[in-house]
């Protein structure tokens, strides 16, 4: 820039600051009497005491919830803004917001005298016309701006945004300084990505995207003449309800991008004849617009529950819909949609029945959560099938913040898997035989436990019913091994006479099993729970049979890979913690035991591919309430879980019931859970293939 040039700019900001902001811009906001003759001189030495300089903060911004692939999840925002550099606007918009907004921007240095005195002449004679430049109003948005950010509401942001005469010339002075400090093209990114376009679009990227479809770099010259247009009054020149306000505005852009030889009159004139075309698209935002919406809840739960993301929830919360974070997680959307597409067609949320079914994957080795789907619907409204909480997660995390989850549920069977850890853990053999028949324990029976109590009864003799087996087949003599992958409960109860039972609590917690309304460690303090009655939620059920797949290395479930910030932030984020905690003999010797479930076992009729080495175990409550198939490869462990999520109790039952057109005299674990198992895992094996599971030492089968 020419020094004569500067030097112009500068008398002009001066002139402007010292007289005319002092004495005329004071007449032209309030009537001269009220002023008195002192007005220009207390005007000007309140000019003088004001800061030249002022702190632009970034405007607030989206965050992005991303999948695997980096495919996007879910968005978060106060305001939908997606800001670029004005390399990455159109020309059209550059022009015409110049042109209708502040024909002077290049020239003047933050505030215009012409433009001034032309209102005050205008204003004079009965019109209205306003004279604040660019530079001007984009300091007016920043300080809205501020005020939200600080905590007020839009419409408290904008009175403290209002035109008294301290605040212009405050903001004159402001605009003078700023022009010092910026270039003009600096000043117009920032005012572009700022500026309000209407209906809950900030800055010209989401105008773009708005109203017309496309990004602010292709907006053409009719778009982007209508766009400069609506800055001005978006309420009065709305595209969506005012669009003949908008036309005619758009026409006066034109007229002066025309005058001011922007454009040429051929480029004029057919922008002008042309229709306003909107192509709406509104963007939607937060997890009930998420393609994966309870993952998105668990995400949006982990930022808020974490202090690395603020010092209390409502700084998360800040940073999270304001701070433009980019959140990658886990999640693997091919395998999602599937999962999804399972658990609807196991039953419909709107269903009469009301029951529920959920499916979540967990990789093992590294606990990374690659699925968590549920049927039900993601709405706070009443309604059938509408739930917020997350079936497959525990109420809280290990610190006690909420996690909207279920809390899990009881999980039957699937907890014998840990009894016969235990078992092999003890030193004895899958191969020793136990007797079947014994349904008898009265109330004094020794049950060892070396931190706690034990008790329960299946005493005849007190009027209680003998303990039960699924069916009536099996109560004889028959190997550790056989009594897991038939399920029968008499040769649970039998091994677990000669085990400790808080070892047995070790080893549960040593997989990853926890209380899904407590976070404690699993119940064993009555033998019924042997068989399942402890709520535990399908997320922990998933990552410690992930622990027996990955030869009992247990990894905690993750869902987020990294937390980024703008200017390349990086928060930091939690890890797995992944490390050896069960013994690899008796992980292997688990495994052994549970893929006789899937080909002669309780789940030998689930339709999976049994032609890879995978394992499961099925799980059924009293009452059928409650079914569960939980098993793994090494590439990928699932739980599945289908039952009430709404009370237990007779009228939860899922006995002489019709599912789906099918009926059930008493719903297993083998049948919608296992079902909906088998289709995901199936859908997952040639992405999460597989290797051989080692084989258990030749001790633990004799």
């Amino acid at each position: 820039m020419l020094i004569k040039d500067i030097l112009l700019r500068k008398a002009g900001a001066f002139i402007a600051a010292g007289v005319i902001g002092g004495f005329l811009v004071a007449g032209l906001l309030a009537p001269a009497a009220a002023l008195g003759s002192t007005a220009a001189g207390a005007s000007i030495r309140f000019l003088d005491q004001l800061p030249s300089n002022l702190n632009l903060e970034p405007p607030a911004r989206k965050s992005r919830v991303l999948a695997k692939d980096e495919s996007v999840i879910a968005t978060f925002y106060a305001q939908n803004r997606v800001p670029v550099d004005l390399e990455q606007m159109s020309p059209f918009i550059r022009d015409g917001i110049v042109a209708i907004e502040d024909a002077r921007f290049y020239d003047h240095g933050g505030i215009d005298p012409t433009g001034i005195l032309r209102a005050l002449y205008v204003n004079a004679q009965g019109g209205r016309q306003g004279a604040s430049t660019i530079t001007q109003q984009y300091i007016k948005n920043v300080l809205i701006l501020s005020a939200e950010n600080g905590g007020s509401s839009a419409e408290e942001a904008m009175t403290t945004a209002a035109r008294s005469i301290g605040d212009k010339l405050r903001e004159m002075k402001l605009a003078v300084g700023l022009e010092e400090k910026y270039s003009k093209d600096q000043i117009l990114q920032g005012y572009l990505n700022l500026v309000y376009f209407g209906n809950g679009a900030y800055g010209i990227q989401a105008a773009a995207k708005t109203y017309f479809g496309v990004a602010a770099s292709a907006l053409s010259l009719p778009q982007a003449a209508a766009l400069a247009g609506v800055v001005n009054r978006p309420a009065y020149y709305d595209p969506l309800t005012q669009p003949d306000h908008v036309v005619a505005r758009r026409n006066e852009v034109l007229d002066k991008m025309l005058q001011q030889g922007y454009i040429s009159p051929m480029l004029h004139d057919k922008a002008a004849e042309s229709p306003l075309a909107l192509d709406v698209q509104h963007s939607p935002q937060g997890c009930a617009a998420a393609t994966a919406p309870y993952f998105c809840d668990y995400i949006q739960r982990l930022i808020l529950n974490d202090p690395a993301f603020g010092a209390d929830e409502a700084a998360r919360h800040k940073l999270l819909y304001q701070g433009g974070l980019t959140i990658r997680t886990t999640l693997d959307p091919g395998l999602q949609k599937t999962a999804q597409e399972q658990v609807n067609a196991s039953l419909p949320a709107t269903d009469p029945l009301q029951r529920g079914a959920a499916l979540v994957s967990v990789e093992p080795g590294t606990g990374k959560i690659l699925t968590m789907a549920q049927n039900t619907i993601y709405d706070p409204t009443t309604g059938p099938g509408h739930y917020t909480g997350n079936l497959t997660l525990p109420e809280k995390d290990s610190n006690g913040n909420p996690l909207h989850g279920a809390g899990g549920f009881q999980i039957g069977s699937t907890m014998k898997p840990f009894v016969f850890a235990e078992w092999l853990n003890s030193g004895r053999s899958m191969a020793t035989e136990l007797d079947g028949s014994i349904r008898t324990y009265k109330a004094d029976y020794p049950w060892k436990n070396s931190c706690g109590t034990t008790t329960g009864s299946y005493d005849p003799a007190l009027g209680q019913t003998p303990l039960p087996n699924d069916d009536p087949y099996h109560y004889y003599r028959m190997s550790v091994l056989k009594g897991l992958y038939h399920s029968i409960n008499t040769i649970t109860f039998q091994s677990a006479t000669q085990l400790d039972f808080c070892k047995i609590q070790k080893m549960a917690t040593a997989a990853g099993v926890k209380n899904g309304h407590t976070n404690k460690p699993y119940d064993l303090s009555s033998i019924a729970s042997l068989i399942g009655t402890q709520d535990i939620a399908p997320l922990d059920m998933a990552t410690a049979y992930a622990t027996f797949a990955a030869g009992g290395i247990h990894c905690n479930p993750i869902a987020v890979e990294s937390v980024t910030g703008p200017n390349d932030h990086n928060y930091p984020v939690t890890s797995a913690g992944c490390e050896q905690t069960i013994a690899p003999d008796v992980a292997a010797g688990v495994t052994y035991a549970l893929k006789p479930v899937l080909t002669k076992g309780s789940g030998y009729n689930i339709p999976v591919n049994k032609e890879q080495d995978i394992f499961a175990k099925t799980g059924t409550t009293d009452g059928h309430t409650q079914t569960w198939t939980v098993g793994a490869t090494t590439g990928i462990a699932t739980a599945s879980w289908f039952g009430s999520y709404k009370g237990f109790g007779p009228q939860w039952a899922n006995e002489h019931i019709t599912i789906n057109g099918t009926y059930y005299a008493g719903l297993d674990g083998a049948n919608i859970a296992g079902t909906q198992w088998a289709h995901l895992m199936n859908a997952a094996e040639p992405k999460y293939p597989g290797v051989h599971f080692p084989a258990p030492p030749p001790s633990m089968l004799r």
